[in-house]
This record gives C-alpha cells, structure tokens and sequence, in this order.
C-alpha cells in the first residue's frame, strides 16, 4: 500500500508542476538564508575572537597587590581613647611574580594547556625628541609570545625573531610609531617611572588592527626589560596561558587558582563585555535564521493547503476505494518530504554560494579587506533539519485536515 501512496504523492506533484517548484523554492530560500546568516555572524565573531586574542590570552595570572593598599590604618585606640591617623604609610608588598618556575612548569602539566608565556609589563614614556607618549614595554620570551599571540604574523615590516637576537632592539604598534614620526632602524628613547632612560633601535612594526594595542605598545626581549627594571633574570609581572578550547577556561582555573598565591583570571572573567557580544550575535542570528525558516514553513502550508482544496474530490475518491485517513496522510506527508529534502540540499549549495560571493566582495573596514565568513559542517546539516522538520509540521497539518474528510458528503457535493 506505502509503494501505491508514494505513486500518488509523485502524480500530486508533477502534475502542478508550477506549484512544486514554489514550494521547493520556499523551503530552498530559507535554508540558503539560514546558512548565509550562520555563516556571516560566525564570521564575525570568529574574527572579533581572532583580533581579542592578539592582546589577551585565555588565562591570565598576576601579581594584583593587596586588596585595599591606601590608608590601611584608620584609628587606633589608646586607653579609651581613639585617636585618628592621617596619611597613613602604605604597607609594602612583593611586585611581580616569584617561584616563576615551579609556576610554569605546575600549569604545563595541566592536560588542557597548550601554551604558556612570561612577560615583563612596564608602563613607560615613549620619547622621540620633544613628542612624549605614555604606553606600554612588554618584555616577551620570543618564541612563546608568538605561540601564544601570533603576533609575527601581524608584523608590517621588520622580523619579529629578530628580537630574539637584539638585546637592544625594540618593535612598536603601526599607531605609536606614527605618533612618534619613527621608522625602521630609528633610535627610540624610553623612560621608566623609576626615572630610568635608554634608547632602543626600532627593528620592527606590526599592526593589529586593535587600535588600543597598536599606539601603545612595544615589544623587547624579556631579559632586557629585566636589565631595564634591574631584575633577576626569574623576575616576570605576568603568566600569559592559553587552553585548547577558549571558551572552556573553568576547568584549569578552578584545578590551578587554589594553589598559585596569585591572581587567576580567564578572559571570560576580564573581558565579559567580549563574551556578551559573541552571544548576543550569535542569538540575533538564530532568531533570523529560525524566522526566514518559519516564513517558508508558512508558505508551504498554503501550498500544500491549496493543493487539498484542489484535490478534494479526489481524496474522497480514494477514501471511497478503501484508502484510509493514515493513507491519505502518508500521501501528503511524502510530497511534504521531497519538497523539503530537494529544497533543503538546493538551499544549502545556494547558501555556501551566497557566502562565498560575498566573501569575495572587497569590504574595507577596520583592518578587514572582506566580509569574513565561516564554513561550519554544522551549519548546513541544522539548516537542513531545522527546514525538513518545518516542512513536515506544514505538510502534517493540512494532511491530517485530508485524512478526516468524509467521502459522502464531498461526493454529494
């Protein structure tokens, strides 16, 4: 009986052709529509996430000083007496970060680690003559820096391994270097808050297209910033750490925190704004997506609505034969299928050429030549049951309407 049901479904639908073809054309629209979106909004928080973590890394421990370090003591007692002290002395405490080595070699036990840098963060004057521009000097281990930040990849001119080599060398921020009219093997003079002034030579620029770090920054190697500071050379203010999985930083801080007498902080924690915005894309995108989907949804039900108005006598024809309500519904559920199925696969190819097109259109914005796009696998195969299961709802309904209709009285007229 389900082999003749299906014969009928196939004569339903090649016979108004026309009608066919609207319906798959509805279904093809929002599956396209719900993979180009997908895409695009992925897109766009992959590459936000990409130009974040230039600067920042998944985990971050440091030295955060005392909680309160001002006016520590505010009254004391003599006898009965309170008398109030002003200008109280503040109790000093350990810069930095000490046992840097039992530090580094605890965290890189952890299984989900995958790379850990020291640095040394001084904030200094930047002196190019009379222009003066306060900013930040970080001392980096070369390799880890760039395993961890990838900022080589970042570099304008200049070779950031050769800040491995030049204990005298110094790469600053696309921005920071204009501000201060400088360029390639200029002198660059910096001054230290403890009064410390030394001049560098400029071996690189780079440029993140995050303007906070590109007319702030510099970079030298790590033992010169400890020279500069006269530190030990054990001598570190931050642990930048970096997990497999950005988004799952819960695990490794919650094992580490405990037993690290510093601060432990993931970038979810620093950063919630970043978080808040990556969701809330990704939410708007969903609830576009789901509406282009639901509109198609709609249409299919008045064409499959319209296609039982046009076919009642038909289905009562049947129905008299002996086809029962459940072969009616199967008969209107099938055509539901194939449309959704021949819809969801042409949908999913013109969506991926939607998104390549527009990938490909030149689109200058913030350090961006092109709208970025993701292809995730994912994304497709959602669209693809999100719209099936949408045509199946709209093909029910007006299925289940055929499968009670009483024979007699359409035949009557």
């Amino acid at each position: 009986m389900l082999a003749t049901n299906l014969k009928i479904a196939k004569v339903h639908l090649t016979s108004k052709i026309k009608q066919s073809i609207v319906a798959v054309l509805g279904v093809t629209f929002g599956i396209s529509m719900y993979v180009f979106m997908n895409s695009f909004m992925t897109g766009v928080n992959d590459i936000q996430t990409e130009l974040a973590f230039t600067s920042i890394s998944h985990i971050h421990i440091y030295n955060d000083g005392p909680p309160d370090n001002t006016n520590l003591v505010k009254k004391v007692y003599k006898g009965n007496v309170a008398i109030n002290i002003r200008n109280a002395r503040v109790i000093q405490y350990t810069e930095g970060i000490k046992n840097t080595g039992e530090i580094l070699a605890l965290v890189r036990k952890q299984p989900e680690v995958i790379g850990i840098t020291p640095q040394v963060n001084i904030n200094v004057f930047f002196r190019n003559g009379s222009n003066k521009i306060n900013g930040t000097l970080s001392g980096v281990d070369v390799d880890n820096e760039n395993r961890i930040f990838n900022i080589a990849s970042y570099m304008t001119s200049g070779s950031w391994n050769g800040l491995q080599y030049r204990h005298d060398g110094v790469i600053l921020g696309l921005d920071l270097a204009h501000q201060l009219s400088l360029n390639i093997n200029d002198n660059l003079n910096l001054l230290t808050p403890d009064g410390v002034s030394k001049n560098y030579k400029i071996i690189g620029i780079f440029q993140t297209n995050v303007k906070n770090v590109d007319k702030s920054k510099a970079y030298i190697n790590i033992s010169s910033a400890r020279q500069l500071m006269d530190k030990n050379q054990d001598y570190v203010t931050d642990l930048q750490v970096n997990v497999r999985d950005f988004e799952i930083t819960e695990p490794v801080v919650a094992r580490i925190a405990p037993v690290i007498p510093y601060k432990v902080e993931s970038w979810q924690t620093s950063n919630q704004q970043l978080e808040a915005g990556s969701k809330l894309r990704n939410i708007i995108a969903q609830a576009v997506s789901l509406t282009i989907l639901l509109v198609a949804g709609f249409g299919i039900y008045n064409i499959m609505n319209m296609t039982i108005n046009e076919k009642i006598r038909e289905i009562a024809i049947l129905k008299a034969m002996g086809f029962s309500g459940r072969d009616v519904t199967q008969i209107f559920l099938a055509q539901a299928i194939v449309i959704g199925v021949i819809g969801g696969l042409i949908g999913m190819v013109l969506g991926f050429v939607i998104a390549d097109v527009v990938n490909h259109i030149p689109f200058k914005l913030g350090g961006l030549n092109y709208l970025p796009m993701a292809y995730r696998v994912k994304d497709y195969l959602l669209a693809f049951i999100f719209g099936l299961i949408t045509t199946l709802v709209a093909g029910y309904l007006p299925a289940r309407k055929a499968s009670k209709i009483d024979p007699v009285d359409i035949i009557r007229g």
